[in-house]
């Protein structure tokens, strides 16, 4: 089941209704609801796989169960191992065997060998990336004792599973998320239209947007020997948009619909195509990732103290990881390099922390050089977005190569359709300046407006997404 099908359009209220309806007068009800309603999310795409979230969420509740009771330090790091060989071994079967049997089969051409690659047709579950990292932030914090072990079954359940963030993120830690299955909420009129809010411009991000731009990236980089270096790079730019407003679009809805339900999660994407430099880019783009590669392998390795070649290390270590999390393709793991170059001025010159605050803060541009730096940081951004969508190594380098030629001088061809969605580019990139500010686009935009003109704005990005709605489209991110 997708946020953007008729499915969901059907589910949501349904659930709404009973949580707040007739659960209300017991938290334990209301969390059971929630589990019982995120398994059919998820089973929906493949009720094969409720096994998997089932035995992942129940091994990791009783181990820090067992962690609380047990003193001897031997034994805690053997829970907390486990509960990492368990997981991550269940990702790395379902994500990276094949990748692994292709590559150590390759590695023997070199040498002249051929060695056929045990292929086996695994079929990747949906969201596995993104609760087994939930899952082992709790098992770590308990570790650490930075968190108390969780002793009700169905509000654990329901933290691993639920179904607004469950296959496609925020990854939220146990500290953020899981206290909040613990106390009763109560309906709250404002935060359940703030969310409504922010659930429309998701959904304007994803299928206006993102399914608008992936028809043209799709075209391109499909065959792209077919295109001028021109065409190439507005392929690029294509995905550029489809990516961000598929993930970014996606954090919306589910932080949205996760405050229908009376949750608060965390943001996941601060305008990222506003910032001045790489790192600034990074602490925007997909936060819940960054800041859990930060707590639970960054600091652990030693951050940025120690010496300058320590400090290149862990950030190589950072990106390689990252770009190996988002996919078993040697294009992921080039893209984190690519990612790794990128940061590394910033990092030798320690001005990596350089831009914090948000462009323009107050007002417009404060400085030619602000805006420069936007520009340039945006178009390394594209840059890198080619090799994580290309299908492979030799494809991405095909597409650079042929930009850098006199042909990026030409005229890109596209149909008069594209129009469309350029001009709904530019709408977003608009309402997303005036709201960067903001914790979302809508969050603000447009309150001191009369009501009736406030609300007419609203139908009219309803009425464009269901009007530019195409066939259904997953989100990019569910393959991760």
């Amino acid at each position: 089941m997708i946020f953007n099908s008729l499915e969901f359009a059907l589910f949501l209220p349904l659930i709404f209704g009973l949580y707040w309806f007739v659960t209300n007068r017991n938290l334990k009800h209301q969390n059971a609801l929630l589990v019982v309603a995120s398994y059919l999310f998820y089973g929906w795409w493949d009720y094969r796989f409720l096994a998997l979230i089932a035995f992942s969420s129940l091994l990791d509740f009783f181990i820090g169960l067992k962690l609380e009771r047990e003193e001897s330090k031997k034994k805690r790091k053997i829970l907390l191992t486990v509960s990492l060989v368990v997981n991550l071994g269940f990702l790395g079967f379902f994500k990276y065997f094949n990748f692994f049997a292709e590559s150590f089969a390759d590695s023997f051409t070199f040498f002249g060998y051929y060695i056929k690659p045990t292929q086996l047709e695994i079929i990747l579950p949906v969201g596995i990336s993104f609760y087994t990292f939930q899952t082992l932030s709790y098992s770590i914090d308990v570790y650490r004792k930075q968190l108390k072990p969780c002793k009700d079954p169905f509000a654990f359940l329901a933290f691993v599973s639920f179904f607004p963030q469950l296959v496609a993120g925020p990854i939220e830690r146990a500290t953020n998320l899981l206290p909040q299955f613990y106390i009763k909420r109560r309906f709250n009129y404002t935060k359940a239209t703030d969310g409504m809010r922010q659930i429309l411009w998701g959904l304007f991000k994803k299928i206006v947007i993102a399914d608008g731009c992936a028809e043209y990236a799709n075209m391109i980089f499909n065959s792209p020997e077919d295109y001028s270096g021109s065409m190439l790079f507005v392929g690029a730019l294509f995905f550029t948009f489809q990516i961000y407003g598929d993930f970014s679009g996606y954090s919306d809805i589910a932080i949205g619909t996760s405050r229908l339900f009376g949750f608060n999660l965390k943001k996941n994407f601060d305008f990222p195509y506003f910032s001045r430099d790489i790192a600034e880019f990074w602490r925007r783009w997909h936060i819940s990732l960054s800041t859990w590669f930060r707590d639970y392998l960054y600091i652990p390795l030693g951050g940025s103290s120690g010496s300058r070649l320590i400090k290149i290390r862990n950030i190589f270590i950072i990106f390689l990881v990252s770009g190996f999390w988002h996919g078993a393709n040697w294009t992921f793991i080039f893209w984190g390099a690519l990612n790794a170059f990128y940061f590394l001025p910033l990092l030798l010159t320690n001005s990596h922390r350089k831009n914090i605050g948000t462009i323009g803060k107050g007002g417009y541009m404060k400085s030619i050089r602000e805006f420069v730096g936007m520009i340039s940081t945006f178009i390394l951004t594209v840059f890198g977005w080619i090799f994580f969508r290309a299908k492979d190594l030799n494809q991405a380098w095909y597409i650079i190569q042929n930009i850098f030629t006199k042909d990026i001088l030409k005229a890109p061809k596209l149909p008069g359709e594209a129009n469309i969605v350029i001009c709904a580019i530019y709408l977003m990139l608009i309402i997303e300046w005036f709201g960067r500010e903001n914790n979302y686009a809508l969050e603000k935009f447009g309150m001191h407006w009369h009501r009736s003109l406030r609300w007419l704005f609203y139908i009219l990005i309803f009425l464009l997404c269901l009007i530019l709605m195409g066939e259904e489209q997953e989100f990019i991110y569910f393959q991760f």
